[in-house]
């Protein structure tokens, strides 16, 4: 994919009026953002990315559909609805025979809780392309999941599956549509796969956070409580806490709040440190990652804010560790880690 990019930087440095690759470019760019790969390009820079290049095109042609198809995607994920149920209605209605444009019409208005608008652009995309790419199967399988209509979800999910081989993302959506048809054996199996591809990160929390732009959250319940029933633990790693070790609010900011937490995270066990000042300003390190970011106590949780997870707040309960085999005194869980650290000073 960064290949891809610099070409996309290659041509358009060639030909700057050349709007149909700043449109190509936006599209490639917020598959990046949507799908938080960060190790291609930080999720900040990427959004933005993504924003100028579509904003560009539009410049250049304003009678290209693409462009607005990734802004109605962005659109939405940001939150920002009703801007994003104009761009995929500009989208369709310059892109009549254009699958990209159904499809992001069919993914917005599935988030703002419009199925029926949803599932009549994703047959007309049929009818243009039978042969949706992995992350079109993968919508059209959540339009008919929350239409109730479990057979089709299964067939849109088995196919997004079988064009992706291999990719975790791809195979736990299996679970909620097989739960809700009674295949609980299937269901099982499926986030058994899902969690072996994706090394044990997948979890309720991840979901939760990766899905908070549903604008009705009975939707979002609806998918969430299948995934529970199929198996899915709540945290990553399938942590489970005691809680009767769970720290309050007050507790919490007293241990980090303006403290070095020294650490490791699972499942490598590497060193890991978190530098978190008084104002919430913080540092998180590893070998491998290096993330600054807000930190605050909400409720009873700790609460980490940064670029990544499109700018929201990943929240966890903090235990404490008594006779811990590894001398950390406390435990940190949210979407992305299982921190188990002590302040040193």
């Amino acid at each position: 994919m960064l290949e891809a990019l610099a070409l996309f930087d290659k041509a358009e440095a060639l030909d700057p009026e050349f709007a149909e690759a700043y449109a190509a470019d936006a599209h490639a760019t917020a598959y990046v953002w949507r799908s938080a790969y960060d190790d291609v390009l930080q999720s900040a820079l990427a959004r933005k990315r993504a924003y100028d290049k579509a904003s560009r095109a539009l410049a250049l042609d304003p009678g290209l559909s693409s462009p607005y198809a990734v802004l109605a995607v962005m659109q939405v994920v940001d939150r920002r609805y009703d801007q994003a149920i104009s761009s995929a209605q500009k989208a369709v209605s310059f892109g009549s025979a254009d699958v990209e444009a159904y499809m992001a019409f069919a993914y917005v208005h599935l988030i703002c809780g419009n199925h029926t608008e949803a599932a009549a652009a994703v047959e007309t995309a049929l009818k243009h392309e039978p042969n949706l790419s992995a992350i079109d199967r993968y919508t059209a399988g959540l339009v008919s999941y929350l239409l109730r209509d479990n057979a089709k979800a299964i067939d849109n999910f088995e196919r997004a599956r079988d064009a992706s081989p291999g990719n975790g993302e791809l195979v736990t959506p299996l679970a909620m549509a097989y739960q809700r048809a009674g295949r609980v054996d299937d269901a099982r199996a499926a986030v058994s796969e899902g969690s072996r591809l994706l090394a044990g990160r997948d979890s309720l929390a991840g979901w939760r956070i990766s899905n908070a732009h549903f604008r009705n959250e009975r939707d979002l319940a609806f998918i969430l409580d299948a995934l529970r029933d199929a198996g899915l633990p709540e945290w990553p790693f399938r942590f489970k806490g005691d809680e009767k070790d769970r720290l309050n609010g007050k507790e919490i900011a007293s241990t980090v709040m303006g403290k070095l937490l020294q650490g490791m995270i699972e499942p490598s066990s590497s060193l890991a440190l978190m530098q978190i000042e008084r104002d919430g300003k913080a540092a998180f390190r590893t070998a491998t990652q290096m993330l600054t970011e807000k930190v605050f106590v909400d409720r009873d949780m700790l609460c980490e804010q940064s670029e990544s997870a499109f700018g929201r707040a990943d929240c966890g309960p903090v235990y404490r560790r008594p006779n811990s085999p590894d001398g950390s005194s406390y435990v940190y869980v949210n979407s992305t880690k299982v921190f188990h650290f002590s302040p040193v000073r």
